[in-house]
């Protein structure tokens, strides 16, 4: 879901280094709403935290 909000083909090779897009909060929200019964997370912010750990790795900035 990250790389299709993106638009991406697929993340970063070097996260740290190098960025491939950027999402805003809003966004991570809304993907956390629609994985939240599939993450390991008790609520919302948690799963919204999951999400933007995934998006770092894969070299995605958030706003």
């Amino acid at each position: 879901l990250l790389k299709k909000a993106l638009g991406v083909e697929k993340g970063a090779s070097t996260a740290g280094l190098e960025k491939v897009g950027t999402l805003s909060r809003d966004k991570i929200r809304e993907i956390a709403q629609l994985k939240a019964e599939d993450l390991n997370a008790t609520s919302i912010e948690g799963a919204e935290r999951i999400i933007a750990g995934t998006a770092q790795s894969m070299g995605i900035e958030i706003e």
